[in-house]
């Protein structure tokens, strides 16, 4: 389960520019075999009085903290290149605000402590995996 939160203060993303990042961002996990329902991603708006960063207001700012559980970078090279499409998933999105502050970071959580529908996902790459992303949900294994 990916699940991307994304910090924003007004103005920064409209409603249009979150569904089509939300879009990119899920494709992008389709891509690599993921069930599109994995893949979560919360938009939270923060006042820029609510919003610092280095101790001031950020007037433009974007902060994204993304939690990986269904799979896990095993080296540093597959670290690098996951941080590389992330930022190539977001900069078409925010490059495009000038002075915007905006920064991402990435975690890697244990699969043991992770649930759907009161239900543990099936193995990565297994034929239950397969069959939950081609029902694009849950079900018994």
């Amino acid at each position: 389960m990916p699940l991307w939160t994304v910090h924003h203060t007004p103005g920064t993303l409209t409603r249009d520019d979150k569904s089509r990042l939300a879009a990119r961002i899920t494709d992008h996990y389709e891509q690599v075999g993921l069930p599109r329902f994995y893949v979560v991603t919360l938009f939270h708006e923060a006042r820029p009085e609510d919003f610092y960063v280095g101790g001031r207001p950020a007037p433009a700012g974007i902060r994204i903290t993304i939690d990986h559980i269904a799979r896990r970078n095993p080296d540093q090279e597959t670290r690098r290149r996951t941080a590389r499409w992330i930022n190539e998933i977001l900069r078409p999105h925010l490059e495009r605000h000038a002075d915007l502050h905006w920064e991402f970071h990435a975690d890697e959580t244990s699969r043991d402590l992770w649930m759907i529908n009161g239900i543990v996902p099936p193995p990565e790459g297994s034929e239950a995996e397969k069959t939950w992303a081609q029902q694009n949900s849950t079900s018994p294994y």
